[in-house]
């Protein structure tokens, strides 16, 4: 089972995006915990934020004051609605927030069926209530229910792998080809990604960029792949390291194998799902790009986007480190391609939530719904490189959005029109 806690500041808006589904039908409200019930059990945003303002406007100091926890087991478990609350309770309860209102909300809206739990992390007395190492305290909890109610576990070897770290490249301390090649040796190894695009935007959290060389040898076309350092501005600092240096699993080759392998195996990711609704949670409660990345940040999730030199984004990538894979938006969701955030960071056009409809019988019970595609996981509730900036990569690299590829035909239809 995977947990992420989210932290934030936006209340109407967390309740807002879960209300959202029940509305639709592809959501219900399981429990509420220190919430008053309805006379007709019927629930609005402006009813549930009513019940939180003595909690948050009894706050002083803390800033993130909303908690939005999610609980995903595998697609292959089926987990009654009297389990979901059970977990939902112990959990919170372990996590130190037994006492507190919570809402817990059913989603149904995706392949696995998992619950959110909207919270505070403010008492009644203005008090925060310590989170000091949450996020290994929950993998702990969620091995345990994973225990209790015969779910499906993350393997060792799993685990063992989600806790290689990788460290930036620092061009001031010398010996950049040692650490350029601690980083692209061994980063296939513990990655999925699609394409030159998704591996340059990773590379790019590393200070790392590769650049495709083609050439001819004895009357044969010959691709190569070269690599540079950068600095923390995303410009070029050292000379050309050929990829033969690092390795075959860092030469065009092999990363072209990669690059089909990570297409099959994303096809039936169940983290796309995961990461889909935490990104549009994220657009959902943040008012800025600044913001907009910082919430992803604390979730284990990096930002890249691609802009040309006027600034307009073209491409843009999410890296899931949790996970271990990297995503271009469009892949993750149509409304979450690089036009719509183009749209909003440039021209202040905000994205409106879309929920894709997908109607419940109201004559089914919640239990009756099927859960598709088993799948295999690695659980860890934090970022291996909470240290890394966030950076845009190079204009010239190439990706698999649809405006990104559309974008760069306009360059080379103007490149052509300039010789003529």
């Amino acid at each position: 089972m995977i947990a992420k806690i989210g932290k934030g500041s936006n209340m109407y808006g967390a309740i807002l995006y879960n209300q959202q589904k029940v509305d639709k039908e592809n959501g219900a409200v399981l429990l509420l915990n220190k919430i008053p019930d309805t006379v007709d059990g019927r629930y609005s945003v402006a009813y549930f934020n009513k019940c939180f303002e003595p909690y948050l406007s009894a706050n002083i100091k803390t800033e993130k004051t909303v908690r939005h926890i999610s609980l995903n087991p595998d697609p292959s478990d089926k987990v009654s609605d009297e389990q979901f609350m059970q977990m939902a309770q112990e959990y919170m309860e372990r996590m130190g927030y037994g006492n507190q209102p919570y809402i817990i909300f059913k989603h149904m809206d995706i392949d696995r069926t998992h619950i959110h739990i909207v919270s505070t992390c403010v008492g009644i007395d203005g008090k925060k209530i310590p989170d000091d190492y949450d996020h290994p305290r929950s993998m702990a909890i969620c091995r345990d229910l994973e225990e209790k109610h015969n779910l499906h576990k993350a393997t060792k070897k799993e685990q063992k792998q989600a806790n290689k770290v990788f460290k930036p490249v620092n061009h001031k301390n010398g010996d950049t080809k040692s650490q350029i090649a601690s980083v692209v040796r061994h980063l296939p190894k513990y990655y999925s990604f699609s394409t030159m695009g998704s591996y340059n935007a990773l590379l790019s959290l590393f200070n790392i960029t590769a650049e495709e060389v083609k050439g001819e040898r004895n009357g044969q076309t010959v691709n190569g792949l070269v690599y540079f350092a950068l600095d923390k501005n995303g410009n070029k600092v050292s000379n050309p390291f050929k990829a033969s240096l690092f390795g075959k699993d860092a030469g065009i080759a092999q990363l072209q194998k990669h690059f089909e392998q990570s297409k099959e195996k994303m096809k039936t990711n169940p983290t796309k799902s995961v990461l889909k609704n935490i990104v549009e949670l994220a657009i959902h409660t943040t008012s800025n790009e600044m913001e907009f990345r910082k919430q992803l940040t604390e979730q284990g999730i990096n930002t890249v986007a691609r802009r040309n030199d006027n600034g307009r984004v073209y491409g843009i990538t999410f890296i899931d480190h949790e996970n271990r894979s990297v995503w271009n938006g469009s892949a993750l969701d149509r409304n979450l391609s690089a036009n719509v955030f183009n749209d909003w960071w440039n021209n202040g056009n905000k994205p409106v939530l879309r929920i894709h409809d997908n109607p419940v019988s109201k004559t089914n019970t919640l239990d009756d719904l099927p859960m598709k595609n088993p799948f295999e996981f690695i659980s860890q509730e934090h970022s291996p490189n909470a240290d890394i900036g966030l950076f845009s990569l190079l204009p010239e690299a190439q990706g698999e959005d649809y405006e990104e590829e559309q974008f760069a035909k306009r360059v080379k239809r103007k490149k052509k029109g300039r010789r003529l």
